[in-house]
């Protein structure tokens, strides 16, 4: 069995050694840096560096936990996600299942560029695009004139982050999203169509029955890797687009441990916070993970 192995990597060198720069990037960039959490135990300074900083123990866990900013920090981080998630994870899928049942080519490869294109837009120019939109003089406020309203500085406006934010976020990953699930879409067997016809199916009945079906495991495995993700939002596009009047709802753990660390040089407490942060997101993922593969038998692992 193991000379069997052995002749199947030998034979499958070429492969082997393609995967070999993705080993080395995560190990150096990924594995390798999980030494530095040492320092969320420490209290760290550059001058003294690792070796030499004092050990602290918990103390800047229990500064977080006990913070004045951590119930809004957390409260914000947790109404971004779920908001991204519950219109941001469904919105791929159902582009993905109105583009699969478009029979114009032409129609369809045009539907596909046009909403994939933004996602090769730099965050930097997206979020660009809506400070521009949103100023009192932008595109937002003039559709907001027509209709009878007052101009307001939008992105100023601490009630109107989280839509504005989850907005922008569905728009520049919708299309890319959609393309695994069209690849799910490609392999589904025509002839359960035909079954689904013969049995006096219509296309919206065909849809329930063959395709959500047929597509489910994909959704499935792809929902339980979004949960893990579930307290980090993309802090970058926040920072890019908040501002003190509107910390109240946008300001979330990512961009309170950026403030801390990179600009307050806090870097034990960024540390700290940054752990616990991943740990939080680790049990999530376990946890969404074991519960897909009791109830649907497909799971990660």
């Amino acid at each position: 069995m193991k000379s069997k192995r052995v002749k199947r990597i030998i034979n499958d060198r070429v492969l082997y050694l393609m995967l070999v720069p993705f080993f080395v990037y995560f190990i150096v960039f990924h594995y390798i840096p999980l030494a530095g959490n040492v320092i969320a135990f420490q209290r760290f300074t550059p001058a003294r560096g690792i070796s030499e900083s004092p050990w602290v123990g918990f103390m800047y866990f229990q500064q977080f936990l006990t913070s004045t900013y951590f119930w809004r920090v957390l409260r914000n981080t947790v109404v971004i996600s779920l908001s991204t998630l519950i219109v941001g994870f469904p919105a791929p899928i159902i582009l993905a299942l109105m583009l699969n049942e478009v029979r114009v080519n032409w129609y369809k490869r045009t539907i596909q560029s046009i909403t994939y294109l933004p996602h090769f837009v730099s965050l930097v120019v997206a979020v660009g695009l809506l400070v521009q939109f949103s100023s009192m003089r932008g595109l937002f406020n003039d559709i907001i004139v027509m209709f009878g309203g007052q101009r307001i500085p939008l992105l100023q406006q601490a009630s109107l982050f989280v839509p504005m934010y989850v907005g922008a976020e569905v728009w520049q990953t919708v299309g890319w999203g959609s393309i695994i699930y069209l690849s799910a879409l490609s392999t589904i067997d025509p002839s359960l169509y035909e079954a689904a016809q013969i049995d006096g199916a219509n296309r919206w009945q065909q849809m329930w029955a063959v395709t959500i079906p047929s597509i489910l495991p994909t959704i499935t495995v792809l929902f339980i890797l979004r949960t893990g993700t579930l307290l980090t939002v993309g802090h970058e596009r926040i920072i890019l687009m908040y501002n003190p009047l509107t910390y109240e709802t946008a300001d979330v753990i990512m961009t309170f441990v950026y403030r801390r660390g990179l600009i307050d040089l806090n870097f034990s407490f960024s540390a700290a916070v940054g752990l616990l942060n991943s740990v939080v997101n680790a049990a999530i993922i376990f946890g969404a993970n074991a519960i897909s593969r009791r109830v649907s038998d497909t799971s990660l692992w």
